[in-house]
């Protein structure tokens, strides 16, 4: 999933956290703070856009962008079901070491 990928960058992610937060934010206001720079930012910003996980919108000469919450929901509920498998998967085990 290539959401996945994309979260798997620790810039990336906090580039999600701050988006995260409510507000639609243009790349100068995402690079404040990053420690890398604005072509850093603005290049891992393509990566979540291509995931699906941010949307971008001109704004005269600015790019802004803001979280999509869909694509962040599917990928919750992958991570569920994937979850409840191995709880399954666990329980089963338990059990039949119990049984031995």
């Amino acid at each position: 999933m290539t959401t996945f990928a994309a979260l798997g960058d620790p810039t990336r992610l906090s580039l999600v956290r701050r988006l995260g937060r409510g507000s639609r934010l243009n790349v100068s206001q995402l690079t404040s703070g990053m420690g890398v720079s604005r072509q850093a930012v603005t290049k891992h910003l393509a990566v979540l856009h291509e995931a699906g996980i941010v949307s971008r919108t001109e704004a005269g000469r600015q790019t802004v962008y803001e979280l999509r919450g869909e694509q962040l929901a599917e990928a919750s509920e992958f991570l569920a079901r994937i979850s409840a498998g191995w709880d399954r998967a666990l329980e089963r085990l338990r059990a039949h070491v119990e049984e031995g």
